[in-house]
């Protein structure tokens, strides 16, 4: 594992302090507190308005040779998907993403941009899997429609043209999350074995209040860059029933067994109240005996893929491409 960027790629010594969750604390009644701290409205109230605006910057039009809308129907479950497709394909890879928007907020639709040009970006396919959203999808809902689309297309990977090994888990904040359950689900139901994942400034754990979080991140980036602590406890507040507050499926990093995890390239941003605890996964799974490369990003700031114009969005298609080669090379 390692810390920050190199050259490009990500050094494969742990450079980053791993803190010890053992015995999380019981941080329920802080989460409310620091929630209210701010003059800024509580998710709560806001979170409709949100996904109106997010769905303002779905497509109006799309190249049809570039996208494909489809159905993974399993479990009982209707998932809706989209297939981006690049001009060129180099990346002999087929990956499954899901998005952020702290399980509350984004769609596929709102992210057809970022998903569109990673596809681009990797030269490889795309799959973008719409979830159930909370509050009205509470945990673990949302995930089972994730783990459902993965569970159906590891079975079915050949139709699509590829090797089950060749589907890259990737999600960036919330989506992180999700990708990071779908892999541990996916082993401990004996369902399928993921190879590889890409996990991009995740939510790992759960406490976000910077009164008791044991991650300096929450403290030291938890005003003032985009992201708020004060936000993190609402999404996590909207996305949970107490009686899941501490499922590591909804924060993985409670995970006592990280084994038989798959080869994980983790992305943070130096300005993220998130850092610490994205980073902290990755030194978890190392430790486990997993193969786990973290990256910190400079000066970014929490959801830089989702600006696909910026130097930090390229550095990071940098970084996931030399990942996915040299896991094909070793391969």
């Amino acid at each position: 594992m390692a810390g920050n960027e190199t050259n490009g790629q990500a050094e494969s010594r742990p450079a980053v302090e791993m803190v010890t969750v053992e015995e999380p604390p019981k941080p329920e009644k802080l989460y409310r507190i620091a929630s209210r701290m701010l003059d800024i409205p509580r998710m709560e109230r806001v979170y409709k308005l949100q996904r109106a605006v997010a769905g303002l910057k779905a497509p109006l039009a799309a190249p049809l040779y570039h996208m494909t809308d489809l159905t993974f129907s399993k479990f009982g479950r209707k998932v809706r998907a989209r297939l981006y497709t690049p001009e060129r394909e180099d990346g002999g890879c087929l990956i499954l993403f899901f998005h952020g928007g702290g399980w509350v907020t984004e769609s596929v639709d709102s992210y057809h941009g970022v998903c569109a040009r990673l596809a681009d970006g990797l030269g490889a396919k795309v799959l973008s899997v719409e979830y159930g959203l909370a509050p009205e999808h509470r945990f673990p809902l949302g995930l089972e429609d994730c783990f459902a689309a993965a569970a159906e297309l590891f079975a079915d990977a050949w139709s699509y043209g590829y090797d089950p090994r060749d589907i890259v888990l990737c999600g960036d904040s919330a989506g992180g999350n999700l990708a990071a359950a779908v892999s541990l689900m996916g082993r401990d139901r004996e369902m399928f074995s993921v190879r590889r994942q890409v996990l991009l400034y995740p939510a790992t754990y759960n406490d976000h209040s910077p009164e008791t979080s044991p991650f300096p991140s929450i403290r030291e980036n938890g005003e003032g860059y985009i992201l708020t602590a004060k936000r993190l406890c609402e999404y996590w507040e909207l996305y949970l029933s107490p009686d899941d507050w501490y499922d590591p499926y909804a924060a993985p990093l409670l995970e006592r067994d990280l084994s038989r995890q798959p080869d994980t390239l983790i992305i943070t941003a130096e300005l993220d109240p998130l850092r610490d605890e994205g980073e902290a996964y990755g030194k978890r799974l190392s430790e486990a005996g997993n193969c786990a490369e973290v990256c910190r990003m400079e000066g970014a700031l929490h959801g830089f893929i989702s600006r696909t114009g910026s130097p930090e969005f390229a550095k990071a298609c940098g970084l996931i491409r030399a990942f996915l080669r040299r896991e094909r090379e070793e391969g």
